[in-house]
């Protein structure tokens, strides 16, 4: 990544777009670019200040969470137990005026328990439809891989379509609906690994590791007297979460950098040690997450560093390695990195009106 194309930092925060770096002044529906740009940092710096009271010291956690919310995808978050993955959820989920559900996945959680079920009504002598908890707009589900694979399948047509068939009624959800899930690694007791069909339909995997010793100096000394959670208000509301993704949809994408996310996801394709890649659908979800951010950088177009900075969220979690690259210990995240190094990007990168914005090297 070039120092000419590096993210600027939010107001008070060392990720997105400090100034607006605008240059299509196109009238937008809902106002100027900028104007819609401008709205779109205030409110994400403020998201992001909840979370990170209660997610000491992990910024680009915070922002790829932010940036999956934005690109109206949905979240895994992957990690060892006690360092804050159901905190990151919930304190996404309380940090938005909506309506928030939270399942626990347990062994004996059926799927009726997630979508819903008919009951019989005496009085109307006719069923009636029970909405289950997937009826939210962010809906939490916590150690997502110690249900079966039958209940976790529950939330397929959910996540992909946005609604829920139950005896063969089909029933909408609201929008925005995003599913934040937790997991523990799968060689844990009691799990199990998630099918590649539900793994494919989170938009982005994120691990929040272990924080630094003066991150958690800082956090036994605010969290030790108190509870974050439990002081956390809502900052930003439903309707509002909807009009951003409505700006970030209209982020421009040049047909330079939507042939480079096509490059890039074909070529895992053809990497010896994967037995499967990357999926149509996460080209899509690449450049959606790209053009996510890109708005928070301040920019309404999308540049190459935009697709390396989701790459590894994105595409990691989709890729199943050979039975011979997990012996040799190798990481999908490694071999996406490799790919980001290897796939020549775009020459130059350039603005809607046709200007080329700045040189980039053939490889990285």
């Amino acid at each position: 990544m070039t120092p000419s194309t590096q993210p600027a930092a939010l107001p008070e925060h060392s990720y997105g777009g400090g100034g607006l770096n605008h240059v299509n002044n196109t009238a937008h529906p809902n106002g100027r670019p900028d104007e819609v740009l401008a709205e779109l940092h205030a409110v994400v710096g403020r998201i992001a200040a909840n979370v990170e009271k209660v997610i000491v010291g992990k910024p680009d956690v915070v922002r790829v969470a932010i940036v999956t919310l934005l690109a109206e995808g949905h979240l895994l978050v992957e990690d060892v137990p006690g360092v804050g993955k159901t905190s990151l959820a919930k304190a996404l989920a309380r940090s938005i005026d909506c309506s928030v559900s939270r399942i626990q996945f347990t062994p004996d959680l059926l799927p009726s328990d997630i979508t819903g079920v008919s009951i019989y009504n005496r009085q109307d002598n006719d069923f009636e439809f029970r909405p289950g908890p997937v009826f939210a707009n962010i809906v939490v589900g916590d150690e997502i891989n110690r249900a079966s694979p039958k209940t976790q399948s529950a939330l397929l047509e959910c996540m992909e379509e946005h609604q829920v068939t139950v005896d063969g009624n089909t029933y909408p959800l609201s929008a925005p609906f995003m599913v934040i899930a937790t997991q523990n690694p799968i060689e844990m007791e009691g799990t199990y690994a998630l099918p590649e069909a539900q793994r494919d339909r989170f938009t982005a995997r994120v691990s929040i590791g272990y924080p630094d010793p003066q991150a958690e100096l800082a956090m036994v000394d605010e969290h030790a007297g108190s509870d974050p959670m439990a002081l956390l208000r809502p900052v930003s509301d439903a309707d509002q979460v909807l009009k951003l993704v409505h700006a970030v949809r209209r982020v421009h994408l040049s047909q330079e950098i939507r042939r480079y996310a096509v490059e890039l996801v074909g070529a895992t394709r053809r990497l010896p040690e994967l037995r499967l890649g990357a999926s149509p659908r996460s080209t899509l979800q690449l450049v959606r997450s790209a053009r996510a951010q890109a708005a928070l950088a301040g920019r309404d177009f999308v540049v190459p560093d935009d697709i390396h900075a989701v790459a590894v969220p994105v595409l990691a979690h989709r890729l199943v390695l050979t039975a011979e690259a997990q012996a040799a210990r190798r990481s999908s995240a490694d071999l996406v990195r490799n790919l980001l190094q290897r796939v020549p990007v775009p020459q130059a990168a350039m603005d809607p009106t046709g200007q080329f914005l700045h040189s980039m090297n053939q490889n990285r």
